[in-house]
């Protein structure tokens, strides 16, 4: 089960977290934050709000797209929208280069980063990092990473079985729409 990346929604909570921040951000922070927002958006929405794919790390959970482009840069995907807003780090901090809005984000998505912002946006980073050790779904690599499945956050935050089902039949009818919609506009 996955949800279709949204690079847009992506740069627009990204910007947002960093707007609220008022200066440049730890990039590892912001991906911890990025991952929560996804995971409280999952759990009150039943879907993520940047459809990106997670992973277990040495020092928490990563949003792996994002976590690429922080870490490889304009060179693995030069003209991803995410550079055109965000800046490429620099002593391990990321800042914002111009205000994306957030036209794409609904106001529930706009709320969850505000809240997440609002508890743990000034805590230290590796605080954050170590309380994102606490999430059931995160399992140690050592060194390596391991793949969180979608299926393991909602069964870490206790969603029943109908309720796994009913979200992963939605992604199924979102993903069968897109294909007919890219079928139509390239007939």
């Amino acid at each position: 089960m996955e949800f279709k990346y949204q690079p847009e929604k992506t740069v627009e909570a990204a910007g947002l977290f960093l707007k609220l921040h008022g200066k440049p951000m730890e990039y590892m922070k912001l991906i911890k934050l990025l991952y929560m927002a996804d995971r409280r958006a999952l759990d009150f929405m039943y879907e993520t709000i940047t459809g990106d794919k997670y992973y277990s790390m040495d020092h928490g959970p990563i949003l792996s797209r994002v976590y690429d482009l922080i870490v490889h840069g304009p060179e693995i995907a030069p003209d991803d929208l995410w550079f055109k807003y965000i800046s490429s780090p620099s002593d391990y901090q990321i800042s914002l280069l111009s205000d994306p809005g957030t036209d794409e984000l609904c106001e529930e998505e706009e709320d969850i980063i505000k809240q997440i912002y609002a508890i743990l946006g000034t805590i230290n980073v590796w605080k954050i990092s170590k309380l994102t050790h606490f999430f059931p779904e995160w399992t140690y690599p050592n060194g390596s990473s391991v793949r969180i499945r979608i299926e393991d956050i909602l069964r870490a935050m206790n969603k029943s079985e109908e309720d796994i089902c009913y979200i992963r039949n939605n992604i199924f009818k979102e993903g069968t729409i897109d294909i007919l919609l890219e079928e139509e506009e390239n007939a």
